[in-house]
């Protein structure tokens, strides 16, 4: 019957119809290309096309990124290596500096920047920045046996930073803001304001993240008692990379689940 033949070719055409969706929707996983009008993501697509992932690195920030015995090694050296995996490509790591990242994220010749890289939401404009996944903050660090649990509890006591440091322009800041304590700003370091505490010389210290969790690997009697400040590091991407960006946060959500945060922690603050 007429009707009957049309109803078939009706059919017809809309498996026609769903199959070529499908076909899209492969493409656009593969290629980067958005069906729904977002158009090419074209570092994606390059990332496919290499099978490699090419990360930006500033190679000189322990325990981060540096160089041993030739090879790039580190917190985030692991990290990039883990989210290529994840990606199922290579990585390859492009020498940078922080002050030439965005540049090299514009211009193509990297394809994610994986540096210690600060959140900055100002440069927007240059970038697209993925969650965060570590928190390089001031931590005010004292003794286990201190009564000490907070800023609050800093009234009469003696506060330690590192002359010129981050930490010393927030202790700074807390006394102009009325915060009675005697600030200590005599080290040259970190470290060095770390070890005057573990000798009884201050009664805390203000340092970033980083040397705590270092400083409290070696030394089981100290402790963090708040972090004071939340400077959160985060993975950049050109700001057209809307594909690879969105791949990134699924491979940070999918390694903070298995627990490689934490095994990094150990490895690397030491």
């Amino acid at each position: 019957m007429p009707w009957r033949c049309a109803g078939w070719r009706w059919l017809d055409m809309m498996a026609l119809v769903i199959i070529v969706g499908y076909t899209a929707l492969a493409v656009s996983a593969q290629t980067g290309v958005n069906v729904a009008g977002q158009g090419l993501d074209p570092v994606w697509a390059g990332v496919q096309q290499r099978r490699t992932l090419r990360v930006a690195v500033d190679l000189g920030f322990y325990p981060f990124t540096w160089m041993e015995d030739g090879q790039p090694v580190g917190y985030d050296i692991d990290l990039a290596r883990a989210i290529a995996s994840r990606l199922g490509v290579q990585v390859e790591f492009v020498p940078s500096g922080l002050d030439s990242i965005y540049d090299d994220l514009a211009a193509r010749r990297a394809d994610v920047a994986i540096s210690a890289l600060p959140y900055a939401p100002e440069l927007g404009w240059r970038a697209r920045f993925s969650q965060f996944y570590f928190d390089a903050g001031q931590m005010l660090v004292v003794r286990s046996d201190s009564s000490i649990a907070s800023e609050a509890d800093l009234a009469g006591r003696v506060v330690g930073v590192a002359l010129g440091s981050d930490a010393d322009t927030l202790a700074r800041r807390r006394l102009m803001e009325g915060t009675t304590f005697t600030l200590r700003p005599d080290y040259d370091a970190p470290d060095e304001a770390l070890a005057a505490l573990q000798r009884g010389e201050v009664d805390a210290v203000i340092v970033d993240h980083p040397a705590a969790l270092i400083a409290i690997a070696h030394a089981p009697e100290l402790r963090v008692a708040q972090a004071l400040t939340f400077e959160p590091y985060v993975i950049a991407v050109a700001p057209e990379a809307y594909r690879l960006h969105e791949a990134v946060n699924q491979a940070l959500d999918a390694l903070r689940a298995e627990g490689f945060f934490e095994e990094a922690q150990r490895r690397w603050f030491r």
